[in-house]
């Protein structure tokens, strides 16, 4: 920034550009890009005094000012990653603190687009590809959520049944009282339901509501889960 204030003083002073250049040692093409930025930011010889250096540089380059705001409000991946581990803990919510310490960071769908560039340079993973109407990969959520009486206040804990189809990830979610057979078999009807149709595999955990024995190449699902499976012509597999 000295030698750009040095350059405006000099153009004041009417120098000419060999001259200039060959004071400041700094080539002519560079020397002329410095007064063709500083007359497009409506910049001339004597600069307010109050101008610090890097409101100049803001004023001669915003872009490059404003990239260099960015990079120092970058989200710390990995450790973005790490509390993802967390229970309870979603990008949404460590957005949202990212925001709160970085007002003008990145918005919410870039924050995510980001990680996920950062996430898949780790380790290498194998890519699954699903067809359509192939897969519907069913489970409990790992946490369940709390349901309020509004008559008498009470809270009782519910547990969440998710059904996913593999080729779009289009998803049913519904809350029950229990992961017992009764709600494990009515939750995957009503998924069917929802779905408007029945995928060719359904691809459950190891759920003691549908696995008797859970052998990972040969896992024995009980009688009720397979007939279940038989009545709408689909077939049960472990996912492997």
């Amino acid at each position: 920034m000295r030698k750009i204030r040095d350059v405006l003083r000099f153009s004041a002073e009417g120098l000419s550009t060999r001259q200039m250049a060959s004071s400041l040692a700094i080539g002519r093409t560079t020397l002329q890009g410095y007064l063709d930025r500083a007359h497009e930011a409506g910049l001339s010889w004597p600069l307010p005094a109050e101008m610090s250096d890097s409101e100049l540089e803001r004023h001669l380059y915003p872009r490059t000012a404003r990239e260099a705001a960015r990079r120092a409000s970058q989200p710390d991946w990995s450790c973005v990653h790490l509390q993802l581990r967390r229970k309870g803990v979603t990008l949404s919510l460590l957005w949202e603190e990212y925001r709160a310490a970085h007002p003008d960071g990145y918005g919410y769908s870039r924050f995510c687009d980001l990680y996920s560039c950062w996430e898949g340079k780790l380790s290498p993973v194998m890519r699954q590809r699903h067809p359509a109407g192939e897969r519907l990969f069913v489970d409990y959520a790992g946490a369940t959520i709390d349901v309020i009486d509004p008559e008498t206040g009470e809270v009782r804990a519910a547990q969440l049944f998710v059904a996913t189809l593999g080729a779009s990830n289009f998803t049913f979610a519904e809350a029950t009282w229990t992961q017992t057979l009764p709600d494990w078999i009515s939750s995957h009807v009503r998924a069917f339901s929802f779905f408007g149709g029945v995928t060719a595999q359904v691809v459950p955990d190891n759920l003691r509501a549908g696995v008797t024995k859970a052998r990972f190449y040969d896992p024995e699902f009980n009688r009720t889960y397979a007939d279940l499976a038989a009545h709408y012509d689909t077939a049960v597999r472990q996912w492997a």
